[in-house]
């Protein structure tokens, strides 16, 4: 009786080892519902794109070999109020970023400058480069700024020569952003960062106002978003889980990290959803990479709703379907084979109206291409642009372009000719071309501003 006593308690002890071990090495299990889109569920590889009408280039721009990068952005550098295309280069060791290099087009394909050392950097594209257009001095002119090793540069935007620059700490050149930190008539303060863990603010002059490592114990946002959140001329700052105040100091810390898990990942885009009039009618669409949720939070950083289960990647916001209320949401949701890239449709209550499967749906856009007020989704490795009920009504053809394509391919929206009307811009990474799609039909924005903007990002 004892034996058999015993080799119960050890096969029992065996029985709970295993499952403990089972537990342990078996992946984790899905606990989020799977979701059912309510209006459309489609796949573009099943849809017929002959009959579809073909959108052609406004302008081409053919990128010189040796200094062409993937970071794509657009605005009037030399003052003569029409748009220019910057391209720039960056250098990658272990994960610490710098801008190397950088050339200037005119929109007739006219090299304007060169800057840096092409040489040493890269082409393809993984993450933003730390290279903006802006008006930082507030003289009506833009400048281009960016960040090299350990350094911040001025450079003239009509000649691409140096004015100045100011030194940075090593690895602080990942990318930057500018933020009205003083309260002053335009933002004319500047954040850099290191990849994950380190944020610093420079006044206009080089002063550095202050840093923040890994706010609220967490690390930082690809690119830290400035959002004025309660209204008082100067912007927060929503560094990754935490929003600091325009001094540094935490503001709140994002509800439910625990909960969520969201400890093991980051913040990865923010947009502003809807500005109330106070912080807690206000609401900001965030994802957070490698915790794989993604919702909407009030400008108290307390989730209205959210979903997990997925690793969610870039928000736009627009209004895409007619007949559902409010505004929407489009997110793609990364990390799968190519050819099961899926782009979903929420509604501004967090239900999946639709679904977009792609062979890749990272690069997208939402803009007015028809006129009619509704915004149409565009997503760049389809060249394609689709309505709110997912059908294709649209194809960008890029004359040049090698088929099947295997590379990626990126859209931006920016507004190219000066009319106010938001313009496409499409490339490959690694960039060899630019093509810009001119909008003859969209409505008029009111305040959009020249070129793809202040704080351009991937994210």
């Amino acid at each position: 009786m004892l034996f058999t006593h015993t080799c119960r308690i050890v096969i029992i002890q065996m029985v709970v080892i295993s499952f403990i071990t089972f537990a342990q090495e078996a992946p984790k299990m899905e606990t989020e519902p799977k979701l059912s889109p309510r209006l459309f569920d489609v796949n573009v590889k099943d849809m017929p794109t002959e009959t579809v009408p073909r959108i052609m280039p406004w302008k081409i721009i053919e990128l010189d070999s040796a200094y062409a990068g993937s970071w794509i952005v657009a605005g009037d550098v030399d003052g003569d109020g029409e748009v220019e295309i910057l391209s720039a280069r960056n250098v990658d060791q272990n994960d610490v970023h710098y801008t190397c290099s950088v050339i200037a087009y005119k929109l007739d394909g006219t090299l304007l400058w060169r800057w840096g050392q092409p040489e040493i950097g890269r082409n393809p594209l993984h993450h933003d480069v730390a290279c903006q257009i802006y008006d930082w001095d507030g003289d009506g002119r833009n400048e281009v700024i960016l960040a090299a090793n350990e350094s911040l540069v001025e450079l003239d935007g009509a000649t691409g020569q140096e004015w100045r620059r100011f030194p940075i700490p090593p690895a602080a050149s990942d990318c930057l952003v500018f933020a009205n930190l003083l309260g002053s008539s335009h933002p004319n303060a500047v954040l850099v960062k290191t990849r994950y863990s380190q944020i610093w603010a420079y006044s206009y002059s080089g002063k550095l106002l202050w840093t923040v490592e890994n706010p609220g114990g967490f690390r930082i946002a690809h690119q830290p978003r400035p959002v004025d959140i309660d209204g008082d001329g100067k912007d927060e700052i929503l560094a990754g889980y935490a929003l600091l105040n325009p001094d540094g100091s935490l503001h709140w810390l994002l509800a439910d990290i625990e909960t969520y898990q969201l400890a093991q990942g980051h913040l990865d885009c923010a947009r502003l959803f809807e500005r109330g009039k106070t912080a807690a009618e206000s609401r900001l669409a965030i994802t957070c990479c490698g915790a794989d949720r993604m919702g909407l939070v009030d400008g108290n950083g307390h989730w209205i709703w959210s979903l997990g289960g997925h690793h969610f990647e870039s928000i736009d916001i627009g209004k895409v379907h007619p007949d559902i209320p409010g505004r929407q949401i489009i997110v793609d949701i990364d990390h799968q084979p190519r050819g099961k890239s899926p782009l979903w449709l929420l509604s501004a209550e967090g239900e999946l109206l639709g679904q977009i499967i792609a062979d890749r749906c990272r690069r997208h856009q939402l803009i007015d291409w028809f006129g009619n007020g509704i915004q149409s989704i565009v997503i760049g490795q389809e060249r394609a642009i689709f309505d709110g009920m997912g059908n294709m009504v649209g194809f960008f053809e890029l004359p040049g372009l090698a088929e099947p394509v295997k590379i990626n391919v990126q859209v931006y929206a920016a507004e190219l000719t000066g009319d106010s009307i938001p313009d496409l811009i499409f490339h490959t990474a690694p960039a060899s071309s630019v093509y810009l799609f001119k909008n003859a039909k969209g409505r008029k924005i009111e305040g959009v501003e020249l070129g793809s903007g202040k704080n351009f990002t991937l994210y």
